[in-house]
């Protein structure tokens, strides 16, 4: 692997580690280029899962230490995202990435919907206080959003965004140290079943993951310093920027 090549791979990760910790969609640019050093996609797939495991911890350690984060609920998601992964990761094995770019793309564009509406001024609630229907309901759903994000992982970010603004009605700043940490416990999860079936490039995952975990870091910082407003206007262009790059691809 040429220098040269690895150094890309390096800066792209500390973009799409930023990218992921403060909205989401960093994997759309880095699935891609992996793809177009040679890994066939569930390589690509797999590898890339290296660079979102470092990714994440390096969040979650950041959001923590400065006082964002909600253990009782991330715990309570990231138990059946778990269990979805491993179902999801399992389908990715064996099943071409090019439709479900395209269903990606219209997830998208509701999640840029939903952004723009802003349901989380119209449906509020305390995120440590759910009531029972709603814990059944976050649960349900957190299934679903492991087993997506085991099978390509690309845009989860956006479809847990979405989803805890309206179950929770929490902040978005509390909300990304949430969506870190249920990430993390479904990576790890996933990566085993393509670390399993031989779909892992370790130099090219190993130096995505310096970048990523670079950028998760500076993504936390400014997501607790800049707070909602700022979120959600680079939501907004990341989400159209990649769900247009999706539907002509």
């Amino acid at each position: 692997m040429d220098l040269i090549y690895l150094i890309l791979i390096l800066f792209l990760g500390v973009i799409a580690g930023f990218l992921n910790t403060i909205a989401g969609g960093g994997s759309l640019l880095t699935m891609p280029a992996l793809i177009f050093l040679g890994l066939p996609p569930a390589v690509a797939n797999g590898t890339n899962r290296i660079a979102l495991v470092v990714q994440n911890i390096v969040a979650i350690l950041n959001f923590r230490k400065n006082g964002y984060f909600e253990w009782k609920l991330s715990i309570m998601l990231g138990i059946p995202a778990i269990l979805g992964s491993i179902f999801g990761a399992n389908v990715a094995i064996s099943l071409p990435d090019h439709i479900f770019n395209k269903l990606l793309a219209i997830v998208m564009f509701m999640v840029l919907g939903l952004t723009i509406w802003q349901p989380e001024k119209k449906f509020k609630s305390d995120g440590e206080k759910l009531s029972p229907a709603r814990k059944i309901f976050a649960i349900i759903a957190f299934f679903f959003i492991g087993f997506y994000g085991g099978f390509i992982q690309a845009g989860v970010g956006f479809i847990i965004i979405a989803s805890l603004t309206l179950i929770t009605g929490m902040s978005l700043v509390k909300i990304n140290s949430v969506k870190v940490f249920v990430i993390l416990a479904y990576m790890f999860s996933s990566f085993a079943i393509f670390l399993y079936n031989g779909q892992v490039d370790w130099l090219l995952g190993l130096t995505l993951a310096v970048g990523n975990g670079v950028g998760g870091w500076f993504g936390s910082h400014f997501a607790v310093k800049k707070g909602d407003q700022w979120i959600r206007g680079i939501l907004i262009i990341a989400v159209s920027a990649m769900a247009i790059k999706l539907l002509f691809t």
